[in-house]
Protein backbone atom coordinates (compact mmCIF):
# COMPACT_ATOMS: atom_id res chain seq x y z
CA UNK A 1 0.00 0.00 0.00
CA UNK A 2 1.36 3.39 -0.99
CA UNK A 3 1.72 5.89 1.83
CA UNK A 4 1.80 9.66 1.76
CA UNK A 5 1.67 12.19 4.50
CA UNK A 6 -1.84 13.28 5.51
CA UNK A 7 -3.61 15.93 3.48
CA UNK A 8 -2.87 19.43 4.69
CA UNK A 9 -6.07 21.43 5.18
CA UNK A 10 -6.26 25.13 4.57
CA UNK A 11 -8.52 26.11 7.42
CA UNK A 12 -9.87 25.18 10.86
CA UNK A 13 -13.41 24.37 11.84
CA UNK A 14 -15.56 24.09 14.92
CA UNK A 15 -13.10 25.33 17.54
CA UNK A 16 -15.80 26.54 19.93
CA UNK A 17 -16.92 22.98 20.78
CA UNK A 18 -13.80 21.96 22.69
CA UNK A 19 -12.84 25.43 23.90
CA UNK A 20 -16.03 25.52 25.92
CA UNK A 21 -15.06 22.43 27.92
CA UNK A 22 -13.03 23.42 31.00
CA UNK A 23 -12.30 19.78 31.78
CA UNK A 24 -10.35 19.53 28.55
CA UNK A 25 -8.18 22.49 29.45
CA UNK A 26 -7.12 20.70 32.64
CA UNK A 27 -5.27 18.15 30.52
CA UNK A 28 -2.65 20.79 29.78
CA UNK A 29 -2.10 21.35 33.50
CA UNK A 30 -2.13 17.74 34.73
CA UNK A 31 -0.48 15.78 31.91
CA UNK A 32 2.02 18.02 30.17
CA UNK A 33 4.08 19.28 33.16
CA UNK A 34 4.62 15.67 34.26
CA UNK A 35 5.59 14.61 30.76
CA UNK A 36 7.98 17.55 30.44
CA UNK A 37 9.70 16.86 33.78
CA UNK A 38 10.11 13.16 32.94
CA UNK A 39 11.74 13.75 29.56
CA UNK A 40 13.84 16.52 31.04
CA UNK A 41 15.27 14.15 33.64
CA UNK A 42 15.91 11.52 30.97
CA UNK A 43 17.82 14.01 28.91
CA UNK A 44 19.83 15.19 31.91
CA UNK A 45 21.17 11.69 32.53
CA UNK A 46 21.77 11.22 28.80
CA UNK A 47 23.76 14.34 27.99
CA UNK A 48 25.79 15.12 31.10
CA UNK A 49 28.27 12.56 29.78
CA UNK A 50 29.59 15.23 27.42
CA UNK A 51 30.47 17.44 30.38
CA UNK A 52 32.15 14.55 32.16
CA UNK A 53 34.24 13.94 29.05
CA UNK A 54 35.17 17.63 28.83
CA UNK A 55 36.08 17.65 32.54
CA UNK A 56 38.72 14.95 32.17
CA UNK A 57 36.79 11.71 32.64
CA UNK A 58 39.13 9.86 30.26
CA UNK A 59 42.22 11.00 32.15
CA UNK A 60 40.75 10.04 35.53
CA UNK A 61 39.82 6.53 34.37
CA UNK A 62 42.97 6.16 32.21
CA UNK A 63 41.07 5.40 29.01
CA UNK A 64 41.83 6.53 25.46
CA UNK A 65 39.84 9.15 23.57
CA UNK A 66 38.44 6.48 21.26
CA UNK A 67 37.21 4.46 24.26
CA UNK A 68 35.69 7.60 25.73
CA UNK A 69 33.81 8.09 22.47
CA UNK A 70 32.66 4.47 22.62
CA UNK A 71 31.27 4.97 26.14
CA UNK A 72 29.18 7.89 24.89
CA UNK A 73 27.99 5.91 21.90
CA UNK A 74 27.09 2.69 23.75
CA UNK A 75 24.17 4.49 25.34
CA UNK A 76 22.52 4.68 21.92
CA UNK A 77 23.12 1.02 21.17
CA UNK A 78 21.15 0.15 24.31
CA UNK A 79 18.61 2.83 23.42
CA UNK A 80 18.04 1.08 20.09
CA UNK A 81 17.40 -2.47 21.32
CA UNK A 82 14.09 -2.36 23.22
CA UNK A 83 12.08 0.53 21.80
CA UNK A 84 9.57 -1.48 19.79
CA UNK A 85 8.85 -4.03 22.57
CA UNK A 86 8.52 -1.12 25.00
CA UNK A 87 6.07 0.69 22.72
CA UNK A 88 4.05 -2.51 22.30
CA UNK A 89 3.82 -2.89 26.09
CA UNK A 90 2.82 0.76 26.51
CA UNK A 91 0.03 0.40 23.94
CA UNK A 92 -1.29 -2.95 25.12
CA UNK A 93 -0.74 -2.62 28.88
CA UNK A 94 0.36 0.66 30.46
CA UNK A 95 2.60 3.55 29.45
CA UNK A 96 2.32 4.82 33.02
CA UNK A 97 3.92 1.76 34.66
CA UNK A 98 6.55 1.42 31.94
CA UNK A 99 7.72 5.01 32.47
CA UNK A 100 7.81 4.47 36.25
CA UNK A 101 10.07 1.43 35.80
CA UNK A 102 12.30 3.36 33.41
CA UNK A 103 12.62 6.35 35.76
CA UNK A 104 13.78 4.27 38.71
CA UNK A 105 16.11 2.14 36.56
CA UNK A 106 17.83 4.91 34.67
CA UNK A 107 18.24 7.13 37.74
CA UNK A 108 20.07 4.30 39.51
CA UNK A 109 22.21 3.47 36.48
CA UNK A 110 23.07 7.14 35.87
CA UNK A 111 24.31 7.49 39.44
CA UNK A 112 26.44 4.38 39.01
CA UNK A 113 28.27 6.15 36.18
CA UNK A 114 29.97 8.22 38.87
CA UNK A 115 30.87 5.18 40.98
CA UNK A 116 32.22 2.57 38.55
CA UNK A 117 35.95 2.69 37.78
CA UNK A 118 36.35 -0.34 35.49
CA UNK A 119 35.99 0.49 31.79
CA UNK A 120 33.98 -2.59 30.78
CA UNK A 121 31.62 -2.32 33.75
CA UNK A 122 31.10 1.33 32.85
CA UNK A 123 30.43 0.31 29.24
CA UNK A 124 27.74 -2.15 30.41
CA UNK A 125 26.24 0.52 32.69
CA UNK A 126 26.03 3.06 29.86
CA UNK A 127 24.40 0.50 27.57
CA UNK A 128 21.82 -0.48 30.22
CA UNK A 129 21.13 3.22 30.81
CA UNK A 130 20.22 3.44 27.14
CA UNK A 131 17.90 0.44 27.47
CA UNK A 132 16.07 2.02 30.41
CA UNK A 133 15.66 5.33 28.62
CA UNK A 134 14.58 3.70 25.35
CA UNK A 135 11.07 3.21 26.76
CA UNK A 136 10.45 6.89 27.50
CA UNK A 137 9.77 8.74 24.25
CA UNK A 138 7.56 6.11 22.52
CA UNK A 139 5.62 5.46 25.74
CA UNK A 140 4.92 9.13 26.37
CA UNK A 141 4.00 9.81 22.74
CA UNK A 142 1.49 6.95 23.00
CA UNK A 143 0.21 8.45 26.26
CA UNK A 144 -0.28 11.84 24.59
CA UNK A 145 -2.31 10.31 21.73
CA UNK A 146 -4.73 8.99 24.40
CA UNK A 147 -5.23 12.50 25.75
CA UNK A 148 -4.91 15.02 22.89
CA UNK A 149 -6.39 15.47 19.41
CA UNK A 150 -4.67 15.90 16.07
CA UNK A 151 -4.96 19.69 16.14
CA UNK A 152 -3.13 19.77 19.50
CA UNK A 153 -0.47 17.18 18.75
CA UNK A 154 2.38 19.30 17.43
CA UNK A 155 2.24 21.52 20.53
CA UNK A 156 1.94 18.64 23.00
CA UNK A 157 4.81 16.81 21.31
CA UNK A 158 6.86 19.99 21.45
CA UNK A 159 6.19 20.46 25.15
CA UNK A 160 7.40 16.89 25.65
CA UNK A 161 10.53 17.26 23.53
CA UNK A 162 11.25 20.68 25.07
CA UNK A 163 12.65 18.63 27.92
CA UNK A 164 15.62 18.17 25.60
CA UNK A 165 16.84 21.75 24.97
CA UNK A 166 15.52 23.15 28.27
CA UNK A 167 17.49 20.51 30.15
CA UNK A 168 20.62 21.11 28.13
CA UNK A 169 20.17 24.85 28.71
CA UNK A 170 20.07 24.72 32.51
CA UNK A 171 22.40 21.73 32.64
CA UNK A 172 24.94 23.65 30.58
CA UNK A 173 24.72 26.49 33.08
CA UNK A 174 24.74 24.33 36.23
CA UNK A 175 26.70 21.17 35.48
CA UNK A 176 29.92 22.99 34.67
CA UNK A 177 29.86 24.72 38.05
CA UNK A 178 28.83 21.49 39.81
CA UNK A 179 31.76 19.60 38.28
CA UNK A 180 34.02 22.43 39.34
CA UNK A 181 32.70 22.18 42.92
CA UNK A 182 32.45 18.41 43.52
CA UNK A 183 34.05 16.70 40.51
CA UNK A 184 32.50 14.80 37.64
CA UNK A 185 31.96 11.57 39.62
CA UNK A 186 29.81 13.18 42.32
CA UNK A 187 28.00 15.21 39.64
CA UNK A 188 26.84 12.00 37.94
CA UNK A 189 25.65 10.61 41.29
CA UNK A 190 23.73 13.75 42.26
CA UNK A 191 22.12 14.19 38.85
CA UNK A 192 20.84 10.58 38.76
CA UNK A 193 18.96 10.59 42.07
CA UNK A 194 16.11 13.00 41.09
CA UNK A 195 14.87 10.51 38.47
CA UNK A 196 14.34 7.83 41.12
CA UNK A 197 12.40 10.23 43.36
CA UNK A 198 10.32 11.58 40.47
CA UNK A 199 9.30 8.04 39.44
CA UNK A 200 7.01 7.77 42.46
CA UNK A 201 5.52 11.23 41.81
CA UNK A 202 4.81 10.18 38.20
CA UNK A 203 2.98 7.07 39.40
CA UNK A 204 0.79 9.21 41.66
CA UNK A 205 -0.14 11.90 39.10
CA UNK A 206 -0.45 10.13 35.72
CA UNK A 207 -3.13 7.80 34.38
CA UNK A 208 -3.11 6.05 30.99
CA UNK A 209 -6.57 7.14 29.81
CA UNK A 210 -8.98 10.03 30.48
CA UNK A 211 -11.59 7.54 31.75
CA UNK A 212 -9.34 6.80 34.74
CA UNK A 213 -9.26 10.31 36.24
CA UNK A 214 -11.74 12.06 38.51
CA UNK A 215 -10.98 15.65 37.48
CA UNK A 216 -12.58 15.44 34.00
CA UNK A 217 -16.35 15.86 33.83
CA UNK A 218 -18.48 13.43 31.83
CA UNK A 219 -19.37 15.91 29.08
CA UNK A 220 -15.70 16.74 28.45
CA UNK A 221 -14.75 13.08 28.50
CA UNK A 222 -17.49 12.19 26.02
CA UNK A 223 -16.49 15.01 23.68
CA UNK A 224 -12.81 14.06 23.76
CA UNK A 225 -13.50 10.35 23.23
CA UNK A 226 -15.74 11.06 20.24
CA UNK A 227 -13.13 13.35 18.71
CA UNK A 228 -10.35 10.79 19.06
CA UNK A 229 -12.53 8.01 17.63
CA UNK A 230 -13.55 10.17 14.66
CA UNK A 231 -9.88 10.74 13.86
CA UNK A 232 -9.26 6.99 13.81
CA UNK A 233 -12.07 6.49 11.27
CA UNK A 234 -10.26 8.72 8.75
CA UNK A 235 -7.06 6.64 8.85
CA UNK A 236 -6.27 3.68 6.56
CA UNK A 237 -6.53 0.21 8.06
CA UNK A 238 -3.14 -1.41 8.68
CA UNK A 239 -3.17 -4.99 9.90
CA UNK A 240 0.26 -5.23 11.51
CA UNK A 241 3.59 -3.54 12.14
CA UNK A 242 5.09 -5.53 9.27
CA UNK A 243 2.52 -4.07 6.88
CA UNK A 244 3.19 -0.58 8.17
CA UNK A 245 6.96 -0.92 7.73
CA UNK A 246 6.49 -1.81 4.05
CA UNK A 247 4.91 1.54 3.31
CA UNK A 248 7.27 3.96 1.51
CA UNK A 249 6.37 6.92 3.73
CA UNK A 250 7.33 5.00 6.86
CA UNK A 251 10.63 3.87 5.31
CA UNK A 252 11.56 7.42 4.36
CA UNK A 253 10.73 8.78 7.81
CA UNK A 254 12.80 6.04 9.44
CA UNK A 255 15.92 6.61 7.34
CA UNK A 256 15.50 10.37 7.52
CA UNK A 257 15.45 10.32 11.32
CA UNK A 258 18.74 8.40 11.36
CA UNK A 259 20.50 11.25 9.57
CA UNK A 260 18.73 13.93 11.62
CA UNK A 261 19.73 12.27 14.88
CA UNK A 262 23.30 11.75 13.71
CA UNK A 263 23.62 15.52 13.40
CA UNK A 264 21.71 16.34 16.60
CA UNK A 265 23.38 13.95 19.02
CA UNK A 266 26.86 14.57 17.73
CA UNK A 267 26.14 18.25 18.28
CA UNK A 268 24.68 17.79 21.80
CA UNK A 269 27.29 15.50 23.30
CA UNK A 270 30.39 17.04 21.81
CA UNK A 271 29.52 20.75 21.75
CA UNK A 272 31.05 21.38 25.23
CA UNK A 273 34.40 19.89 24.17
CA UNK A 274 34.35 21.76 20.87
CA UNK A 275 33.49 25.08 22.49
CA UNK A 276 36.09 24.58 25.22
CA UNK A 277 38.81 23.91 22.68
CA UNK A 278 37.86 26.89 20.50
CA UNK A 279 37.30 29.44 23.24
CA UNK A 280 40.15 28.25 25.50
CA UNK A 281 37.87 28.77 28.51
CA UNK A 282 37.44 26.86 31.76
CA UNK A 283 34.70 24.26 32.12
CA UNK A 284 32.30 26.68 33.84
CA UNK A 285 32.48 29.25 31.05
CA UNK A 286 32.15 26.46 28.50
CA UNK A 287 28.76 25.64 30.01
CA UNK A 288 27.54 29.22 29.64
CA UNK A 289 28.67 29.46 26.02
CA UNK A 290 27.17 26.04 25.21
CA UNK A 291 23.76 27.03 26.62
CA UNK A 292 22.92 29.84 24.21
CA UNK A 293 22.04 27.69 21.14
CA UNK A 294 19.47 25.82 23.25
CA UNK A 295 17.80 29.05 24.35
CA UNK A 296 17.09 29.86 20.72
CA UNK A 297 16.05 26.24 20.10
CA UNK A 298 13.32 26.55 22.75
CA UNK A 299 11.93 29.70 21.14
CA UNK A 300 11.85 28.21 17.65
CA UNK A 301 10.30 24.93 18.82
CA UNK A 302 7.40 26.80 20.41
CA UNK A 303 6.83 29.00 17.36
CA UNK A 304 7.02 26.17 14.83
CA UNK A 305 4.66 23.90 16.77
CA UNK A 306 2.15 26.73 17.20
CA UNK A 307 1.96 27.50 13.49
CA UNK A 308 2.04 23.82 12.51
CA UNK A 309 -1.05 23.13 14.64
CA UNK A 310 -2.84 26.24 13.41
CA UNK A 311 -2.44 25.14 9.79
CA UNK A 312 -2.18 21.37 10.38
CA UNK A 313 0.80 21.40 8.03
CA UNK A 314 3.74 19.22 8.99
CA UNK A 315 6.16 18.76 6.10
CA UNK A 316 6.62 22.48 5.43
CA UNK A 317 7.64 22.99 9.05
CA UNK A 318 10.34 20.31 8.99
CA UNK A 319 12.56 20.23 5.91
CA UNK A 320 13.52 23.96 5.65
CA UNK A 321 14.85 24.02 9.21
CA UNK A 322 16.94 20.88 8.72
CA UNK A 323 18.47 22.37 5.58
CA UNK A 324 19.25 25.62 7.41
CA UNK A 325 20.85 23.65 10.26
CA UNK A 326 23.05 21.74 7.84
CA UNK A 327 24.20 24.88 6.05
CA UNK A 328 24.86 26.64 9.36
CA UNK A 329 27.03 23.76 10.58
CA UNK A 330 28.96 23.95 7.33
CA UNK A 331 29.44 27.69 7.93
CA UNK A 332 30.73 26.91 11.41
CA UNK A 333 33.13 24.36 9.95
CA UNK A 334 34.49 26.83 7.37
CA UNK A 335 34.95 29.71 9.81
CA UNK A 336 36.25 27.74 12.81
CA UNK A 337 39.91 28.35 11.95
CA UNK A 338 39.43 32.06 11.32
CA UNK A 339 37.10 33.33 14.03
CA UNK A 340 35.69 31.42 16.98
CA UNK A 341 32.82 33.88 17.36
CA UNK A 342 31.72 33.59 13.72
CA UNK A 343 31.81 29.81 14.05
CA UNK A 344 29.89 30.07 17.32
CA UNK A 345 27.23 32.29 15.69
CA UNK A 346 26.65 29.64 13.06
CA UNK A 347 26.33 27.07 15.86
CA UNK A 348 23.53 29.11 17.43
CA UNK A 349 21.61 29.12 14.13
CA UNK A 350 22.24 25.38 13.66
CA UNK A 351 21.10 24.47 17.16
CA UNK A 352 17.86 26.46 16.85
CA UNK A 353 17.05 25.09 13.40
CA UNK A 354 17.76 21.41 14.08
CA UNK A 355 15.44 21.39 17.12
CA UNK A 356 12.59 23.47 15.70
CA UNK A 357 10.75 20.70 13.75
CA UNK A 358 10.42 18.02 16.45
CA UNK A 359 6.77 18.76 17.29
CA UNK A 360 5.45 18.53 13.71
CA UNK A 361 7.64 15.52 12.96
CA UNK A 362 6.31 13.33 15.77
CA UNK A 363 2.76 14.42 14.91
CA UNK A 364 3.05 12.68 11.53
CA UNK A 365 2.98 9.01 12.61
CA UNK A 366 -0.42 9.01 14.40
CA UNK A 367 -1.81 11.06 11.49
CA UNK A 368 -0.93 8.51 8.78
CA UNK A 369 -1.39 5.28 10.75
CA UNK A 370 -4.09 3.90 13.11
CA UNK A 371 -3.40 3.48 16.82
CA UNK A 372 -2.80 -0.28 16.56
CA UNK A 373 0.53 0.37 14.79
CA UNK A 374 1.37 4.09 15.15
CA UNK A 375 3.07 3.66 18.53
CA UNK A 376 5.32 0.84 17.33
CA UNK A 377 6.14 2.76 14.13
CA UNK A 378 7.08 5.79 16.23
CA UNK A 379 9.36 3.49 18.24
CA UNK A 380 10.86 2.16 15.01
CA UNK A 381 11.57 5.67 13.78
CA UNK A 382 13.03 6.64 17.15
CA UNK A 383 15.13 3.44 17.14
CA UNK A 384 16.59 4.51 13.84
CA UNK A 385 17.33 7.85 15.49
CA UNK A 386 19.14 5.96 18.25
CA UNK A 387 21.40 4.36 15.65
CA UNK A 388 21.99 7.81 14.23
CA UNK A 389 22.82 9.03 17.71
CA UNK A 390 25.25 6.11 18.14
CA UNK A 391 26.92 6.94 14.84
CA UNK A 392 26.99 10.68 15.52
CA UNK A 393 28.36 10.38 19.04
CA UNK A 394 31.04 7.86 18.13
CA UNK A 395 32.09 9.25 14.76
CA UNK A 396 32.17 12.92 15.79
CA UNK A 397 34.24 12.08 18.86
CA UNK A 398 36.49 9.72 16.88
CA UNK A 399 37.07 12.25 14.11
CA UNK A 400 37.93 14.90 16.68
CA UNK A 401 40.37 12.53 18.40
CA UNK A 402 42.03 11.51 15.11
CA UNK A 403 42.28 14.94 13.48
CA UNK A 404 42.83 17.09 16.55
CA UNK A 405 40.09 19.59 15.61
CA UNK A 406 36.31 19.69 15.23
CA UNK A 407 35.99 20.54 11.52
CA UNK A 408 35.56 17.01 10.21
CA UNK A 409 32.89 16.31 12.83
CA UNK A 410 30.98 19.46 11.92
CA UNK A 411 31.17 18.52 8.23
CA UNK A 412 29.73 15.07 8.97
CA UNK A 413 26.82 16.59 10.95
CA UNK A 414 26.23 19.19 8.25
CA UNK A 415 25.89 16.64 5.46
CA UNK A 416 23.64 14.43 7.60
CA UNK A 417 21.18 17.24 8.33
CA UNK A 418 21.01 18.29 4.68
CA UNK A 419 20.29 14.69 3.68
CA UNK A 420 17.54 14.54 6.32
CA UNK A 421 15.96 17.72 4.95
CA UNK A 422 16.05 16.45 1.38
CA UNK A 423 14.39 13.19 2.39
CA UNK A 424 11.48 15.00 4.05
CA UNK A 425 11.12 17.16 0.94
CA UNK A 426 10.87 13.99 -1.18
CA UNK A 427 7.95 12.54 0.80
CA UNK A 428 4.84 12.79 -1.37
CA UNK A 429 1.90 14.74 -0.04
CA UNK A 430 -1.76 13.83 -0.47
CA UNK A 431 -3.22 15.96 -3.26
CA UNK A 432 -6.53 16.95 -1.68
CA UNK A 433 -7.67 18.92 1.35
CA UNK A 434 -9.94 17.69 4.15
CA UNK A 435 -11.47 19.50 7.13
CA UNK A 436 -9.23 19.62 10.17
CA UNK A 437 -9.95 18.14 13.51
CA UNK A 438 -11.15 20.52 16.18
CA UNK A 439 -8.34 22.22 18.12
CA UNK A 440 -8.31 22.64 21.88
CA UNK A 441 -6.28 25.68 22.78
CA UNK A 442 -3.86 25.51 25.65
CA UNK A 443 -4.67 27.78 28.59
Amino acid sequence: MKTTLPPEPTGLAGADVLRAKPGLRKRWLYILPSVFITYSLAYLDRTNYGFGAAAGMANTLHISNSRSSLLGALFFLGYFLFQIPGASYARRKSARYLVFFALVSWGSLASLTGVIRNFWLLAIDRMLLGVAESFILPAMLILLTNWFTRAERSRTNTLLVLGNPVTVLWMSLATGYLIRAVGWQMTFILEGLPSVIWGFAWLFVIRDHPQEVSWMDKASLKNLSEQLEDEQKDLPKVASLRSAIRQPGVTLLTVQYFFWSLGVYGFVLWLPSMVQAGAAKGIAMTGVISAVPYLFAILFMLLVSHFSDRSLRRKQFIWPFLMIAGVALLGSCLTAGQSFWWAYGFLIVAGAAMYAPYGPFFAIMPEILPRNVSGEVTALVNSSGALGGFAGTWLVGLLQARTGDSRSGFLLMSVSLVIAGIMVLCIRMAPRNIPSTVPELAP
